[in-house]
């Protein structure tokens, strides 16, 4: 990994205003890089996905009609209404997986067709359909997703305080971890049977195991795959914020709502309230800001961490460790590198 002090951060989308024109965009949450080597990115505000060309910049809408709702289901994605996009996915099919929180449901779009349907959710908020088909099941605003090495799509149910699985070879959904209850993880906590306080974001490492934010509960966790057992990472459960270095496990977080795995050894989160992005070194158990001041606002991207944020919600590292910011209401997609 190239040394704080010789990274940069830089604006590749947005130009710090609100709007739906070709240089603007409006409360970018999750992104992640596509199969095609462009960044997909989450619009709120606008109710759409854009595709950002990393090679021309040019931005375009691949999902949503920028009116807020929900329909569309069999027809193209462009022509769907969509309510809040919070994350976005690929499988191993190339097709294109991301919730929409306020309609409570995760959607598709076919590689080849672009045809749009619903995968999980019926629309409605609330609790139940397990062991039943996806599609009949209640979510409760959706936040983050992810496929396990299986394949199989795991959703953070927030509302719910649980993280839902969809396999999706069958179609059903169960209940993978978290209780329904607003209590403390225990560290070295079984999987199973275990309250989740506020399961926002999740990601796997090249091993299959899981890592977890936990916003209301300003912890992270590694989930032991093997052991099927909860490890605690990061944060205390207080809630503040210090530029660090300092220990993960006893920093404190404010918020955390995006996690993203790296091959560098490191684990980045979007410490949303404290307006900063953070890295984990999963080797020496440390926690330190790699990009943002700790104040809210837009810049200067002089140095990462003189450059201001607001509110981050998403965050992506690829395969060379580069870094994707969704500085969501600063209205722009930025890039650590």
């Amino acid at each position: 990994m190239v040394g704080l002090a010789q990274r940069r951060i830089e604006t590749i989308a947005g130009n710090g205003q609100p709007g739906y024109a070709a240089d603007q965009i409006s409360n970018p949450y999750g992104l992640t890089i596509g199969p095609d080597g462009a960044l997909y990115i989450c619009e709120i505000d606008n109710h759409v996905i854009r595709r950002l060309d990393l090679k021309t910049g040019k931005l375009t809408t691949v999902a949503g009609n920028a009116r807020r709702g929900y329909s569309g289901d069999g027809g193209p994605a462009t022509a769907a209404s969509l309510n809040e996009p919070y994350e976005i996915r690929f499988d191993k099919a190339s097709h294109m997986f991301f919730v929409e929180m306020k309609n409570h449901i995760v959607r598709r779009v076919d590689a080849k067709t672009g045809v749009i349907s619903t995968v999980a959710g019926t629309g409605q908020a609330g609790f139940g359909g397990d062991g039943g088909p996806a599609t009949a099941a209640l979510l409760n605003q959706p936040h983050s997703i992810q496929f396990d090495p299986a394949g199989n799509l795991l959703i953070c149910d927030i509302q719910n305080q649980r993280i839902r699985i969809v396999d999706m070879k069958t179609d059903a959904i169960a209940t993978w971890a978290g209780t329904g209850e607003k209590k403390p993880t225990p560290d070295g906590a079984p999987l199973q049977g275990t309250p989740l306080w506020g399961p926002r974001a999740i990601d796997f490492d090249a091993k299959g195991n899981a890592y977890l934010a936990l916003r209301e509960g300003n912890k992270v966790f590694r989930i032991d795959m093997a052991a099927r057992k909860l490890e605690h990472l990061a944060g205390s459960g207080e809630k503040g914020y210090a530029p660090g270095p300092e220990p993960a496990k006893t920093a404190k977080l404010n918020g955390p709502k995006g996690v993203a795995w790296s091959r560098d050894g490191g684990l980045y989160l979007a410490d949303t309230e404290s307006h900063t992005i953070r890295r984990i070194d999963l080797k020496t158990g440390m926690i330190a800001t790699v990009a943002g001041s700790g104040a809210a606002g837009d810049g200067p991207e002089s140095s990462p961490l003189e450059c201001k944020m607001k509110r981050p919600h998403g965050v992506y590292v690829d395969k060379k460790g580069v870094v994707y910011i969704g500085d969501s209401e600063a209205h722009r997609v930025r890039r650590l590198r």
